[in-house]
């Protein structure tokens, strides 16, 4: 190995397995070896990353900010990074201010992300949640929103102030529609119908997610009517994925009713395909 090999070793090492040419021009001719070889491959313009790491969305990620270090993660890749690490990457989105390029696994926009909307994540440049939450309703509706809100790295007012300092962006009317819909706080798309059906059937004295304190533990309950304690669970296609959250919901559920709640159950398939019986038995409970 020579000497500049060497050094480029120890680059990639250091840099998750990336060069950048622009960052180590003293070793272009070597890069170029190495490129001919086979032992680095391109990623984005003069950034390059050995074979086995190019293809990882986080490789793709660090490269973007090599290649353009005033670059912003967004979407999907912001996301993961931030609040929502299940999300899958297939594509890395970025925001570059003045440049752009057309790779493959890659989605390069030209747009100026506000920095008091940027926060650093693992060292890598990325929108902040709430504004991540937003774009992210482009491709996945509500249910960005809804994931952001069960993590709480952001509020609504967080929403609101993102959608406020991005309001000129093409689409920002729908975005917004979004997050008024969200007012009541949903965590998850069959809240968020759920939420729906009660405002068109003129239901009022509830709140989403509302925290209480029982039995010593802090519980929130997905739709609650406090004045009455009347507690309304919305299980959705997840719940009880396993023993131990079936378990955990019943002493939840337990405590509950021990602290003078009464509690009422529907699925996602009982608000989606029967709505009418699932008002007319809220209204039955709230009447009695």
């Amino acid at each position: 190995m020579t000497p500049a090999q060497t050094d480029i070793s120890f680059i990639l090492r250091r840099q998750g397995g990336l060069i950048s040419r622009r960052s180590h021009p003293e070793l272009a001719g070597a890069i170029d070896g190495l490129l001919r070889r086979g032992d680095l491959v391109s990623v984005l313009p003069g950034v390059y990353a050995a074979p086995d790491v190019a293809d990882a969305p986080i490789t793709r990620a660090r490269a973007s900010q090599l290649w353009e270090p005033d670059s912003v993660l967004t979407h999907h890749s912001a996301a993961q990074l931030t609040f929502w690490p299940a999300i899958r990457v297939t594509q890395v989105h970025c925001a570059a201010p003045s440049r752009r390029a057309r790779r493959a696994g890659f989605v390069i926009s030209r747009r100026h992300i506000p920095a008091d909307l940027v926060v650093e994540c693992r060292g890598l440049r990325c929108t902040a949640p709430a504004l991540t939450a937003l774009d992210l309703t482009d491709l996945l509706g509500g249910e960005a929103i809804d994931v952001l809100l069960r993590s709480r790295h952001a509020t609504l007012d967080h929403l609101h102030d993102a959608w406020r300092a991005t309001s000129r962006r093409p689409g920002n009317a729908r975005r917004g529609q979004f997050v008024l819909d969200s007012r009541d706080n949903p965590w998850s798309p069959p809240e968020r119908k759920a939420h729906a059906l009660l405002r068109a059937a003129g239901i009022t004295g509830w709140k989403g997610n509302f925290p209480v304190h029982v039995c010593g533990h802090m519980y929130y309950i997905d739709i609650a009517f406090p004045e009455v304690r009347l507690a309304i669970e919305i299980d959705g296609r997840e719940f009880h994925a396993d023993a131990i959250a079936f378990e955990k919901d019943r002493w939840r559920q337990n405590d509950l009713i021990n602290a003078g709640w009464r509690v009422l159950r529907f699925t996602a398939r009982m608000i989606e395909e029967a709505p009418e019986l699932v008002i007319a038995v809220i209204l039955d409970a709230l009447a009695g």
